[in-house]
């Protein structure tokens, strides 16, 4: 088995943090990747990121290649298109899914979280062919097309007003009967002469065989059931963490995401969470890079009796 001091899973800015600081403190250091590419969520941003303190990115993926340079003088094992299926606690490994086994000195989780779904018919066959994966990415494929966004947070709101320039309607449909999202966005959406907002409504069917044809909706206040035709559906209902892989290891909330103490650690010692997956309250880029730098440096005093500056 072969063993490092620290064991990263996850590449996004989290893990690549951690990565970088278990190096800058001379620990022996291995960071697993799902994907074959490391950035994480950074890949699923398409806006400029102008809030990353000291960096101005034209989308998610230039700030992830500033990233990923960054940690390229940095001394650690990269073991890409690998997912964590086992974690032992009392031997201190992990098995990955082509049956290798890695020993830790400390664990630091960094999976992050996905895009949460509808769970409903058609949401998945109908991916690529009118359900849209960004809202921003493909605005140009909605030009004179009917668009269905779901969901009643900011990023629903967002895209329902950018896909606006675009699209001849957007019918935006949220379950609830007001909404999570900044004021400014609602006011703005309900000012739009082509936005169409549906409250105390679910959708209950994505309809089309090779397209997107339309939405079967439920009317939760009156019971009213209907479809309206849609060519693409764009679903921004929040996100769920990935500690599925974490589960009877440490101790989660109830929506999933892994509880940490000030130094990022969970309720098992030397293992660690940070970024998305251990921030329900305040998911961001710079939250992630910082409780890396926290986790690396406690793990360092704990588990190896090093210090530093």
């Amino acid at each position: 088995m072969t063993r490092f001091d620290v064991v990263i899973v996850g590449g996004g800015p989290a893990g690549l943090s951690a990565a970088v600081w278990a190096a800058d403190l001379g620990l022996t250091a291995a960071l697993i990747e799902k994907r074959e590419e490391l950035g994480g969520q950074l890949l699923q941003i398409h806006n400029p990121v102008t809030n990353y303190l000291g960096v101005t990115a034209e989308n998610g993926k230039e700030l992830r290649d500033l990233f990923v340079a960054a940690a390229q003088n940095s001394r650690f094992e990269r073991i890409c298109r690998r997912t964590v299926v086992g974690v032992s606690f009392g031997a201190n490994c992990v098995t990955l899914d082509d049956g290798r086994m890695i020993g830790w000195g400390g664990l630091v989780a960094a999976t992050g979280v996905r895009r949460r779904k509808l769970g409903i018919p058609g949401e998945d066959d109908l991916v690529g062919k009118g359900v849209l994966a960004s809202g921003v990415a493909e605005k140009t494929k909605v030009k004179n097309k009917r668009v269905v966004i779901v969901g009643g947070g900011d990023a629903a709101l967002e895209n329902a007003l950018i896909l606006d320039e675009y699209a001849t309607h957007v019918t935006l449909v949220h379950r609830g009967s007001e909404f999570r999202a900044r004021k400014e966005f609602l006011q703005k959406a309900n000012d739009a002469v082509n936005i169409s907002i549906l409250r105390s409504t679910i959708p209950k069917t994505i309809h089309g065989t090779d397209r997107v044809e339309g939405v079967g909706l439920l009317d939760t206040t009156t019971g009213r059931s209907w479809k309206v035709e849609a060519d693409f559906v764009l679903v921004r209902i929040g996100v769920v963490p990935n500690s599925e892989w974490l589960v009877g290891t440490v101790d989660l909330d109830s929506e999933g995401y892994v509880k940490v103490n000030e130094v990022c650690e969970t309720s098992k010692p030397r293992i660690y969470a940070c970024g998305d997956l251990a921030s329900p309250g305040g998911p961001t880029i710079s939250a992630a890079v910082g409780q890396a730098s926290t986790a690396i440096k406690s793990l360092a005093v704990v588990s190896v009796g090093q210090t530093s500056s």
